[in-house]
């Protein structure tokens, strides 16, 4: 059986109204409705119109149907059902509070997965994984792995140790240095990289446990690095250290405060500081010692899945990155600024 043609109403709107509501659709699909009618009432075919748009005949009748029952408003575009694109805004604060706090939810810690699960249930709203996502991004909230750190710090301690040496970094006379020993192996540990999916990375890891340790200090004030190569760290290595840090380096003001942590080798009564005072750092505060970042970014830069197979192998290449690093003082300054603030 032939289907029956429609016919556009076209008392149910004039041309310039059509027109009007065309350049006023709120979506492109609104616009194609309206743009289709028009030329209906043009005296253009249904195929034609079709094919101009891109649709069906059936679609195209639809609209013929819509608009001849309701007119403009007809060819309207209804809110589509499914999922909300955004999260409700009376409900940001109650989650911000509940993301830096997950404890209020009976949670260690966030993952996206756990957290899209919990405002479905706890909120009874259907929102997607995706929209959960943006969310997070939305709020400065980022993917990061946790920094293993002590529970163990003396918060009153390390205030009254930032005062300290907020105060000392004031004094024209004094000058600071943050000392440290550092590890490098042969074969240090993988760093994550970009790879095919299905392939396997791989990096030599012989084992052998070769490894050589660096004493050094920094001046964050200056940039100013300087540091030696030795197998182990004890009471005579630092010593043997601080003889030629005092021979070496051109101590230029009046007071020298070397800080240094609680290591044994370095609180021995026997230790000859020479021009150097010893201040020490709070116990458990490997952040408040800018060396740290320094070693960091050494092993990045020139450790980063090489491997010595010798130890003569790890000292060259050592040599070479210590070059690198006391040569770099400027760069130094900037990655050793002083935090003098909790």
């Amino acid at each position: 059986m032939a289907r029956v043609a429609l016919t556009v109403n076209a008392e149910n709107a004039s041309m310039e109204e059509l027109e009007i509501a065309a350049k006023c659709a709120r979506t492109q699909r609104e616009h194609n409705r309206f743009r289709a009618i028009i030329g209906l009432v043009m005296g253009f075919g249904c195929k034609s119109m079709a094919k101009l748009f891109g649709v069906s005949d059936r679609a195209l009748r639809n609209w013929i149907k819509a608009f001849n029952e309701q007119g403009i408003d007809g060819l309207l575009e209804e809110p589509r059902e499914g999922r909300p694109s955004k999260i409700p805004e009376e409900i940001h604060e109650d989650l911000r509070e509940v993301l830096t706090n997950p404890e209020q939810a009976d949670q260690v810690h966030w993952t996206g997965v756990k957290f899209h699960g919990y405002i479905c249930e706890q909120f009874e709203i259907e929102v997607g994984y995706s929209t959960v996502i943006r969310f997070l991004h939305d709020q400065n909230f980022a993917l990061k792995v946790p920094q293993p750190w002590p529970d163990r710090q003396d918060e009153e301690a390390r205030k009254a140790f930032c005062d300290k040496l907020k105060q000392l970094s004031e004094d024209p006379d004094i000058e600071l240095w943050f000392g440290d020993e550092c590890g490098v192996e042969g074969d240090p540990r993988p760093r994550r990289r970009w790879a095919p999916k299905g392939s396997k990375t791989r990096t030599t890891k012989n084992g052998d446990h070769i490894r050589m340790n660096i004493t050094g200090i920094i001046c964050p004030r200056t940039g100013e690095a300087y540091a030696l190569e030795f197998t182990h760290s004890d009471t005579e290595v630092f010593q043997c250290f601080l003889n030629h840090a005092n021979q070496d380096l051109a101590l230029k003001r009046k007071r020298q405060i070397l800080i240094v942590d609680n290591a044994s080798w370095h609180k021995r009564s026997s230790l000859r500081w020479g021009r150097f005072e010893p201040m020490f750092l709070p116990p458990y505060s490997p952040d408040l010692n800018p060396i740290e970042r320094l070693w960091l970014l050494l092993k990045a830069e020139w450790f980063a899945d090489f491997v010595a197979k010798t130890r003569d192998e790890l000292m060259e290449r050592l040599d070479q990155a210590l070059c690198w690093l006391m040569d770099r003082q400027e760069g130094n300054q900037k990655t050793c600024t002083m935090k003098t603030d909790l």
